[in-house]
Parts: structure tokens; C-alpha cells; sequence
């Protein structure tokens, strides 16, 4: 009897491939998936916008806290590393050091975070509607990058209260930003991808977050720390440097504090990230398309 049905089976799906019938979640080729996701433009902004609006709808202070958040870890980190462990005697402007390294990393924590969540978090949406699904990673990390705008500005404020002055460099601010989201968006849709299969990914995450917080030079001058404090050689605060989220980190600071100059590799190093991690995002998450909301 179910030799009957497994030839049966096989029929009707020969059937189907020789009408040109396929199902309804196969993964569509690349380019035919990026032009849905662009005609889908629309809801994933609006999807952002409205998650935005919801996350702190029911707080007092509501939008505020996506600055005070950072803020308060600032000071926190200000007192324990810059006045406890004395890791400002050797940086000028040290509180818009800190800054600095707090808020640029703190939009790729984020939106790497809210990445490994979006798709295993909205199973209910994936198996009742069929459209593209890095949709929702991509929503993510506007919604991400929508306040990063708040708490870009605030940061501007606290820098030029330091005693920055602007300048023709701080033009590149949304270049910099442009690829700080390339890469986020390619880290996020891996993350995704990762975090639909593996379940325990979410209890690691804030481990993996933190030892990255660390090794990202936040609160501390890479090379100084590295080699002039712990005798390291000079290959590991280059490996420190080459860290994306250090880069991006150094290229804004060289960019917003007049006193501090890093290693020109970080450049180039935030160009290969960004394109790297889109590139490769985009064709790891697509890859697993027909098989997210299964299961």
C-alpha cells in the first residue's frame, strides 16, 4: 500500500514540475528574491516605524530611553574603567572617548541581537504570510538604526560640550554610519539565520556580546592598553583593530576627537566588513529561505 503511494506521490510531483508548478515557500533565485524584498520596501519601513513606536509606548519617558540606556552604561563604565582603573590617564577628552565607543557599539549589539530573534520570534507571521524573509531581520535593523538618529545627536551635544569643535570631517559621519549598517544588516540576516535552527543561541548571545564589548576597545585606547600596558605584541592590537566593531568605533572617533588618531587600517578595515558581511549575509540567509516557520 505505500509502495502505491510513494509512486502516486512521484507522479503528481512530476506532474507539477512538467506544468511549471512549484511550492508555495521555494526559494526563489536571488536577484527574483532581492526585487521582492525591494517591492517590499514599504512594509519593512513601516514595520520598523511601528515597532519603534510600540517598544516604548508603555514607559514614562518613553523614546528617551534608547539615550538613557547608553548613557547610564557610560557612566557606569566612566567610573569602573576611567576612575577606578585609571584607563583615562592616558586618553584626552576621555568622556567623549567613552561615548563614542558606547554608542557605536551599542547599535551594532543591538541590532545583531534583535537579528538572531526576528525570525524564531515571529513564526506566527512566517506560516501565515509568504513573503520574503529577510524582511524581518532587515526591519530590525532599521528599526535600529531609526534611533541611533536620537542618540547620534545627543552624542554630537555631549562632544562639542567636551570642547570638540565641529568640522569639515564630521561630514563623513554618514559614511561611516552607511557602513556600520551594511555590516550590521549582513551580521543580523546571519544571526538569523543561526538563530532559527539553533534555540540555545539566545541564551549565549549576551555572553558573546559582552566578551566582544570588551575586546572592541569601548573603554580603553587598543595600543596603549595592549602593547605599552600588558607588553603584548604589536600583531594583537592590530587583530584588536581589525575587530569590525573596533573599526568602526576608531574611524568615528578619528572623526569626532581632534586628539585622537588611529592606525589607518581601520578604514579599509570598515570597508571590507560592510561589504563583506552584506554580501555573505544576504546569500547564507537566502540560502535557508524555504526552511524558516518549519518545524
Amino acid at each position: 500500500m505505500s509502495h502505491v503511494e510513494n509512486d502516486s506521490s512521484q507522479s503528481l510531483a512530476e506532474l507539477a514540475r512538467k506544468h511549471g508548478l512549484r511550492p508555495a515557500i521555494a526559494r526563489p533565485r536571488l536577484p527574483v528574491y532581492l526585487l521582492r524584498l525591494w517591492e517590499r520596501r514599504h512594509f519593512v519601513l513601516t514595520y520598523a516605524t511601528s515597532r519603534n513606536v510600540s517598544k516604548y509606548s508603555g514607559s514614562a519617558l518613553g523614546q528617551l530611553w534608547q539615550v538613557i540606556t547608553p548613557l547610564l552604561n557610560a557612566a557606569i563604565y566612566y567610573v569602573m574603567f576611567g576612575l577606578i582603573l585609571g584607563g583615562s590617564k592616558n586618553i584626552e577628552n576621555y568622556p567623549a572617548f567613552l561615548l563614542t565607543g558606547m554608542f557605536v557599539f551599542t547599535y551594532t549589539q543591538r541590532t545583531v541581537t534583535a537579528g538572531a530573534k526576528s525570525i524564531s520570534g515571529n513564526l506566527s507571521l512566517i506560516r501565515a504570510l509568504h513573503f520574503p524573509r529577510a524582511s524581518l531581520p532587515l526591519a530590525y535593523t532599521i528599526q535600529e538604526l531609526q534611533q541611533l538618529a536620537i542618540s547620534m545627536g545627543v552624542l554630537l551635544v555631549i562632544v562639542v560640550i567636551t570642547g570638540e569643535l565641529p568640522n569639515w570631517f564630521w561630514l563623513m559621519i554618514p559614511i561611516v554610519l552607511v557602513l556600520q549598517t551594511m555590516f550590521n544588516i549582513g551580521a543580523g540576516l546571519i544571526l538569523a539565520r543561526l538563530g532559527a535552527s539553533l534555540r540555545d543561541l539566545n541564551q549565549l548571545l549576551p555572553f558573546i556580546m559582552r566578551t566582544w564589548l570588551y575586546a572592541s576597545g569601548v573603554f580603553f585606547a587598543i595600543h596603549d592598553k595592549v602593547v605599552n600596558s600588558a607588553g603584548l605584541p604589536e600583531w594583537v592590537a592590530t587583530v584588536m583593530y581589525l575587530n569590525p566593531a573596533a573599526s568602526f568605533i576608531e574611524w568615528m572617533r578619528d572623526i569626532l576627537i581632534g586628539s585622537h588618531s588611529p592606525p589607518q587600517m581601520v578604514w579599509i578595515s570598515c570597508l571590507f566588513w560592510s561589504v563583506a558581511a552584506l554580501l555573505g549575509g544576504f546569500w547564507y540567509f537566502w540560502r535557508a529561505e524555504d526552511r524558516y516557520g518549519r518545524g
